[in-house]
């Protein structure tokens, strides 16, 4: 059965961020990259008429030609989608990857992944979109979205890509994060990388067996795997963690769909993707 990497891309200036790591996982997957641009939707212009003032034949004469409008827009809009997936498609063959399969599809990006959710095996999206700000703290609206819509890997990237070599998983001994470790052990995507389990809690017997086993489970599939349980604020030492032993990607649980979940696990993850500059891997 095939596998394979489904890269949403826009135009934005993180496009090529996004093609890049899109790239490498695919790679790393032995899997077919496959991009997808997915087209705003043009609202038709409309008008109304107020009163008598205005003929009907001017009226008409109006419309035919705000729809021929609208219909030339749509045309351009179809033709700039054409032309990003072609710069998109030589940007990868450029860098020595094989050129991906294009898709460009009219609607909203959620909508649009949910048609596609059976046939991803990875989804890459980038932060921040074309109509974002520049600002780091500021997540692109969509990415909420997808997270809690979609039930696939989904990376997440930011800035300028890096080769990937090192790993960093924010375990907690949950259901979820336990998942992590069992797909990171068993998917060839990070194979060959350094891991890193990272656990914030306070010091127990349960906690570091939680820990242990998780790392032995990397080592039993040929990860080298590092495994640190510290104290304190969770946040904090995440991000001095990822920053100190300086991690390429980062993999966390995502958000829970009840609300005690959402208030464990979905902050955490939330404000990690506010602050962590780095790519990451969210897992459902």
């Amino acid at each position: 059965m095939s596998i394979n990497v489904l890269a949403g891309i826009d135009g934005s200036k993180y496009t090529a961020c996004v093609s890049d790591y899109a790239a490498w996982a695919a790679q790393q997957l032995s899997a077919s990259l496959v991009l997808l641009h997915v087209r705003h939707k043009p609202e038709p212009t409309l008008l109304y008429n107020m009163g008598a003032a205005t003929s009907l034949s001017a009226q008409d004469k109006i419309h035919a030609e705000l729809a021929d409008l609208d219909k030339k827009r749509a045309e351009l809009v179809r033709t700039q989608s054409q032309v990003l997936l072609e710069q998109a498609c030589a940007h990868i063959t450029q860098a020595g990857y094989p050129a991906p399969r294009t898709i460009s599809r009219e609607g909203r990006l959620t909508e649009v992944l949910a048609q596609y959710d059976d046939y991803a095996d990875l989804v890459v999206l980038g932060r921040r979109g074309n109509n974002e700000d520049d600002n780091p703290e500021r997540l692109g609206s969509h990415v909420e979205q997808v997270i809690r819509t979609t039930d696939k890997p989904l990376l997440l990237t930011d800035g300028d890509f890096r080769l990937p070599q090192r790993v960093m998983i924010a375990f907690d001994g949950s259901d979820t994060t336990r998942k992590c470790v069992d797909y990171i052990a068993k998917s060839p995507l990070f194979k060959g990388l350094e891991c890193h389990l990272v656990m914030v809690a306070g010091p127990s017997e349960e906690k570091q067996l939680q820990l242990d086993t998780a790392r032995q489970l990397l080592e039993d599939n040929g990860h080298q795997a590092t495994a640190a349980l510290l104290q304190g604020e969770v946040k904090k030492n995440l991000l001095a963690y990822q920053e100190k032993q300086n991690m390429d990607v980062m993999v966390m649980g995502a958000y829970g769909h009840s609300r005690i979940r959402l208030w464990l696990l979905g902050s955490i993850t939330n404000l990690m993707l506010q602050e962590s500059h780095k790519p990451m891997l969210i897992l459902r």
